[in-house]
């Protein structure tokens, strides 16, 4: 039975990252664990943590790209792939380093400051209220 080889488009906010023809499997980390696409399963949703995307294409053979978190949508043959941030490269030891020093520590630097400027929020609107009611 010949495989069915699917369509993966790796999207950034503003640009294609990547689009490949002819991929047959597809490897993709989520919080829960790494998942794999074969042309025949069903249809999904995934939202993607930041790490390594596989795919195996005849032409290339099997390829990396660090991605940040995104969302991962297969319809059919297409999957669709939407992350901030991708890097493409042929070692893994670095682009897995990549994953750890740019996109996990972006992603804590990102959640301290949007707990400082909660915090910040939430004492302008007191003292918002107070002046306010006086």
């Amino acid at each position: 039975m010949p495989v069915t080889p699917m369509r993966l488009k790796v999207l950034l906010p503003f640009q294609v990252f990547t689009e490949r023809t002819g991929v047959f499997r597809i490897v993709a980390e989520t919080r829960e664990g790494s998942f794999g696409l074969l042309a025949h399963r069903l249809d999904c949703v995934a939202a993607l943590a930041p790490g390594i995307l596989i795919y195996e294409t005849k032409a290339e053979g099997e390829a990396y790209v660090a991605v940040d978190e995104g969302v991962l949508v297969k319809t059919g043959l297409e999957v669709l792939v939407s992350v901030r941030n991708a890097i493409a490269g042929a070692n893994l030891g670095h682009l897995r380093e990549t994953v750890q020093r740019q996109f996990l520590d972006l992603d804590a630097k990102e959640r301290s400051v949007r707990s400082v400027l909660a915090k910040m929020e939430g004492d302008l609107m007191r003292r918002m209220a107070a002046f306010h009611n006086a």
